[in-house]
Parts: structure tokens; sequence; C-alpha cells
């Protein structure tokens, strides 16, 4: 998935709300952004502390788990001096205490990471993290699995820890076993086994070499589909569902990955739009490799393998099978002693229009609780002999369900009822559809997690004032206790700047077609009769959502303390707006996001507050392809531009993505040469910033160098910054810096230092 890494992508999104607008879908009891009191500590925020630990948003534990008796909350939390190292933690729910269970300087040998585990965490946008990165609860709440350095680990409740693996290539995709007889993960691209009470690992595949795979995602599931392993324990320990997918099929991009000191060359698998994906089994054996079956998944094999869940009693294992064209999604239920399968139901999207990809829950009296967007908008529904029972309707999304208690009949879910703006957890009674009850308070972007009793809540929340905090909750939403309370007082990382924090605005504007769009906007403290220059951040892709009430990047504040506005806005084609608004990107990307990107130009360029002449646009991965598109459409309207690791040409892009969106380009080619930005790109006249890794895996370079070849063979003239040796993620100690040092000079020299026109 192409995501915005610099400024708020990988972050809670997004900004609150100045005195100027009123905000007519605030909710009443919305945390304040009141001025805060003078403090004699307050100190001007720099571009350098905005990257240095600690992090300004305070201390951010995650992977949070409650133990399976819940007597513990684990999590991973970051060094105060290094902040993208993580150390494992433990907090006692009864007494408060709390203890570092694994440190990970202490335990781990600082071994080079196997290249799979690396383009794994690139996957998961995790590339940039160090020390503990994952975590497992043993069953039984003794022990827990810790991957560290390459190799695995049990660690104790005493702080023992002991070393179970010492073999080179590193250990992949690693889980106890649900009774927790067993520990797995992938080897050599095989799938080992080894008793967690003692003994040697043993593969249970054998034929993985080459272009085979077993127990592994291939690159898209991973990237696009949201799912990070290949294989799935049966709730007994009894057998194990194994994915093997051959990449032969896959065509080979050489992909250079330049760095500082050298270039290493990769002859990389990369099924780019149009082109061939994987070939995908799904096998059923032992847990120790005897009697495999092989799953029957149809007669086509050109599907995509979605989801693999086992029913509670281990008797049916249910796959989604998503066909290529994404518009067809078939639920099917397998028979694990012989593999044999049928058709549950099946979801169709509209002529127009995709198929989301989501989780299934599936419950012990045989019902099913799934998300669809049959009805226009994600909501939740129950599958039951055949039935279908809608449990939430109305002009909102479900945007996620978290967890199902089957003994109280209550389903889980985060959506956004009362307020687009804002995540909520609510319940819903399955035996009273449309019986909704919201357990977070308005304001606030909230996140949750269960144990899988469903017995309490992990809600993590933030506001516009305030940087995520953590807490446990019982299932009314009543805080039992602080996880992380993380206010912003005496010793807090970000108190010395609070004084200078600037609240912020949401409003919203009409599209060309009446559509109503949200924004979000910060502003210096406003001097009569001044006007300001704009920096216009904008991601504009689908499967997201900037304008929240959430905690942003302070790095915003900082852009604001310089003297820019910072504003943004979400267009037609993003997320948690309902299918009618989502589908409008269909097969025409880069029109309708750049119309309403437009639109809230012209409503900024129209505040009395603002100079115009000084609108200064900036965009990552794609955002950056926005902010290509943006300047070749409306030469002039725009100051200058900042693309950071741009698609310019789709077909360069991944199968699922893209195709998702844009179809075949081998069928549809005119919509392909419509949306690339390549074709036009003689027509941008305004300055122009390109940057990109110069080792991206993902918007591969090729993009930004096309591009460059482009511009320089017509003469165009365009400002560039690659980095060497990074991938789509351009950031770290001292990069993050340079960064944002270079579009700030640029924009400095472009836009803020020309004269008011």
């Amino acid at each position: 998935m192409l995501k915005s890494w610099l400024l708020s992508g990988a972050m809670l999104a997004c900004l609150g709300a100045p005195a100027m607008a009123a905000d007519p879908a605030a909710p009443a009891g919305a945390p304040g952004a009141a001025a805060p009191a003078a403090d004699a500590t307050a100190q001007p925020l720099t571009l350098r502390r905005v990257f240095a630990s600690p992090d300004l948003a305070g201390p951010q534990p995650r992977a949070l788990k409650l133990s399976p008796d819940g007597a513990l909350l684990t999590s991973l939390r970051p060094r105060a001096d290094e902040k993208e190292r993580f150390d494992l933690w433990a907090l006692d729910t009864r007494t408060g205490r709390e203890w570092m269970l694994v440190d990970s300087k202490k335990v781990g040998t600082g071994a080079e990471l196997s290249e799979a585990e690396k383009m794994q965490r690139e996957r998961a946008r995790i590339g940039g993290q160090k020390g503990i990165v994952a975590y497992d609860w043993a069953p039984d709440g003794k022990a827990l699995l810790v991957p560290l350095d390459g190799d695995l680990y049990l660690a104790t409740l005493d702080g023992h820890v002991s070393r179970l693996t010492d073999k080179p290539g590193g250990q992949l995709n690693p889980v106890v076993s649900p009774r927790g007889g067993f520990v797995s993960f992938v080897r050599d691209q095989n799938l080992m086994v080894q008793p967690l009470a003692g003994g040697a690992a043993r593969a249970v595949t054998s034929d993985g070499a080459g272009t085979v795979h077993w127990g592994e995602a291939e690159f898209v599931a991973q990237e696009e589909m949201a799912r990070t392993t290949g294989y799935w324990w049966s709730p007994d320990d009894a057998r194990i569902a194994v994915e093997r997918f051959d990449e032969a099929p896959v065509g080979i991009v050489t992909r250079a990955a330049i760095g500082a000191e050298g270039t290493r060359v990769y002859a990389q698998r990369y099924p780019a739009a149009g082109t061939p994906n994987v070939l995908v089994e799904l096998h059923v054996m032992n847990a120790d490799g005897s009697g495999r079956v092989k799953v029957d998944l149809g007669s086509n094999p050109d599907i995509y393998l979605a989801r693999v869940d086992w029913t509670p009693d281990g008797k049916t294992l249910l796959v989604q099978r998503q066909s290529r064209d994404q518009k067809t999604l078939d639920m099917l239920a397998v028979d694990p002693a012989t593999g044999a399968s049928h058709v549950l139901f099946t979801e169709k999207a509209g002529a127009r229009s995709w198929l989301n990809l989501h989780d299934v829950f599936p419950q012990k009296d045989g019902s099913l609780i799934w998300r669809s967007e049959r009805d226009g908008y994600g909501h939740v529904w129950r599958f039951f002999r055949g039935k279908w029972t809608q449990l939430t309707k109305g002009p909102w999304v479900v945007t996620d369900i978290v967890a199902v208690d089957e003994v109280k009949h209550r389903v889980f879910f985060l959506g956004n009822k009362d307020d687009v703006l804002a995540q909520q957890l609510y319940s819903v009674d399955i035996a009273h559809p449309g019986a909704v009850t919201r357990l977070t308070e308005l304001g606030w972007w909230n996140g949750a997690t269960m144990d899988k009793a469903a017995s309490r809540v992990i809600v993590t929340r933030s506001s516009t004032t305030q940087p995520p905090q953590t807490y446990l909750a019982d299932t009314a939403g009543t805080r039992l206790s602080w996880v992380n309370e993380n206010a912003v007082g005496a010793g807090h990382p970000y108190q010395p700047y609070l004084q200078a924090h600037q609240p912020t605005t949401f409003g919203s504007f009409k599209a060309a077609d009446g559509t109503t769009l949200y924004y979000s906007m910060i502003t210096p403290p406003l001097v009569a009769g001044r006007k300001y220059p704009v920096f216009f951040e904008h991601y504009g892709g689908p499967h997201a959502q900037q304008v929240t009430r959430g905690w942003h990047n302070p790095l915003a504040q900082y852009l604001v303390s310089k003297g820019w506005i910072y504003f943004q806005v979400d267009n037609r084609g993003s997320y948690n707006r309902g299918k009618a608004f989502e589908d409008q990107i269909y097969r025409a990307m880069g029109g309708v996001e750049v119309a309403d990107q437009r639109a809230g130009a012209a409503w900024i360029k129209a505040q009395p507050f603002v100079d115009p002449g000084k609108i200064a646009i900036y965009g990552w991965s794609y955002g950056g392809y926005m902010t290509l598109k943006m300047l070749e459409a409306d030469q002039g309207l725009y100051a200058a531009g900042v693309a950071g690791a741009p698609v310019t040409k789709w077909e360069l892009y991944d199968t699922h993505y893209t195709e998702r969106y844009m179809g075949d380009p081998t069928k549809d080619a005119q919509a392909y040469a419509t949306a690339d930005a390549l074709g036009a790109a003689t027509k941008i006249a305004d300055p122009l910033l390109l940057i990109h890794g110069m080792a991206d895996d993902n918007v591969v370079f090729e993009n930004s160098t096309a591009f460059a070849a482009e511009m320089q063979k017509h003469a165009r003239p365009f400002e560039m910054m690659f980095y060497p040796g990074y991938t789509h993620r351009v950031a770290g100690p001292g990069i993050s810096e340079h960064v944002w040092g270079t579009i700030l000079d640029f924009l400095d020299r472009e836009v803020k230092s020309k004269p008011t026109k």
C-alpha cells in the first residue's frame, strides 16, 4: 500500500480546531484546544528536536496484549535515548507494577537480519525499528516467545530468557501453537515445528527453495492484503494449514539498491500491474507434516488467497478466495481431512467498484460475524445457516471489528457513527440489531484491542492537544486503570513546547459536484492585515483518512512556528466516507482527487489572512504522485510543489493495489495513460522538488528517474534530492532532519521569500 512516511502517514492522523470558524461536525464534550497557560520553561521548537529522542509524543507503547489470564498487560516500549529501539515490558493490571521483561540490548546479539525479514519489516512499515518488534504469549501465560536479531527466545515472567534457536538465515513468522505444544517458524522457505518443552526443530515441508515458499505470505499479501503469514494452526494443535506459493511466473525486475558506498543489484520478482502473480496452493497437514492434503481452491489458478481461519471446533477451515479483478470474494468452507471445499457465501462489487478485504470472526454456534459494504457503507453482519442479519446500519462506517463476546452476544467495533472525523469504540447486541452503544468519549480518535474472551478493552486515544494515551477499560467502556496516561506535564518531552502549541480548525466546503469535503488547518497567531503562506499537505489516495481529531506529528507545529499555515483536505477516493465516496477514483486515478484539492486551494486562497500567491503543496508516496498531477493540471495555482517517492507510471506498481482501482493495463491502456504522471510532465511550469530513496522496493526508484529523464529531455527545470540506501521510508536519525531541511530551504527560496503578488 502506498503510504506517507514523513509527516502524518505513520502517525495517528491528524489535527484539531482555531477559533476563526465554527466546526459543524464537532460533538459536544470534545476536548478543548484552549491556549495553554504561560510557562517559564517554554522553548522554541527546532527541526532537530522534532526528530530527536525521546519522542515528543511521549513514550508510546505498541503491540499491547493481555496475558491469557488477564493479569498482565504486555507491550513494546521505545527507549528514552533511542526512540526506534523497543524492549518488552509487563504491567500487572491488579497492582499497577510494571517492569522490563526483556532488554533488547542485553539479550540480543546484534546480528544482521536476513533479507527476507528486512523486507517483511518494510511491508509492515517498521523498517526503521530495532530491538524487539513482535512477540507471542504462550497459552499457559507462563512465558512469551520473543524474536530478536534473527533468533527466537523464550522469556518467563521472572525475567529469565532462554535461547530457542541459533541458526543462520533467521526465523520468519514465529508463533506458539494454540495449545502451547509447539513453536513454529519459517526457515529457508520451509515451515519448521519445534516442541516448546524441548527438542530440535524439524521441517514439516521439504521442497521450499528457489521460487517455492512454504508458510510465508507472498509480496502482495504482505503489502496490500494485510496478511502477514502463510500458515495457521488448528485450535487443538493437531493440524496446520500451510500456504505454498511459487514465484516462477512472476516477472523479474532488476532493482538497483544504490547505497552510499556501492550498489547492490537485486533480481526481484515483482508482480507489476497486468503481469502474472505467484501460483498459490493451500495444504492441510498434521503437526508433524504427515497426512497432507491439498485444499480445493477452485479451477481458476489466477486468484488471491485473502484470509484463512479455523472454526473454534477445528472441524472447518474458512478460506477467503478473491478474484483477480477483486470484484468477487467467495467464503469457502474446507474439510481439513480431505481438502474438499464448498462456497458458504459470495460478496460481489458493482461495475465501477471493488471489494475491500476484511477479517471474519467465526463463532462456536457456527455463525460468522462479518464486515460488509453491501449496502454502501461498512457495517457488521451475522451469517448463520445461510441467512444474513445486519447488526449495524446507517450513513456511517464501521472501520474495524475488534472482538466478539459470544457468551453475552455482543460485537465490539470501531466506527464513526457520531463524528466522521473521530473514531469511537462501540458495541452492538446481536439479539437486538441496531442497538449500538458508544463506549469511548466524543472528540477523541480512538483505537482498541481486546483479549480473546472480549472481557476487557485496551483503548489508545488522542486529540489535537493530547498525544496518544492508553488505558484499560471494562466492557462498558469504564476506565479501570491507565496504562500510559502520557499527560503533557512536568517531565513530558512536549511540555517545554506546549506554550507555543497552536490550536486547529476543522471545517468543510463543497466539491464541484456538491460533495462535502473536510479540512483541517493550523495557523500562527494571526496579525490583523498580515497574509500568510500555506503549507498544503495532501495524501489523496484510497484506504487513508488524514483529517481526523487525533494527535499529529509536531512537525506541523514547527511549520506553523515558522510562519506557515498548515492545511489538509480529504478528497473523494479516501476512506471512511462510504463506497460511493471512495469509488470515484475507479479507473480514474489522478482526476477527482486533483479536482477536490483544487477546490481546497480555492477555499484557502479566499481566506483574508492567506497570501493567495504562496500556496506550497507537499505529498509523499500517493501524495507525491498527487503533487505531480496537481502541478500538471493547474499551472500557476500553486507557488511550488514537493513530491516525495511518487508513483509516476502505474504500470510499475503491483497487481493487487493497482488493478483494484485501475483495472488491467493490458485491457484498459488509456485509463493508465491518463492516470500516469509522465505524459503531462512537461506541463509543469512551477518550481518542483523531487525526492526519492534510492533503494525503494515499493515505489521503485525508476518512477522518479523516468520522470526526471522526461523533464530533462524537454529542458524543464526542477530540483531533486535522492537518498542512497534508503527505501520508501526516508527517515531516521539525521536523515529526517536533512529531508525536511531540504524541503524548507526549497520552499523558503521559491515561496516565502518571493514578493507577494
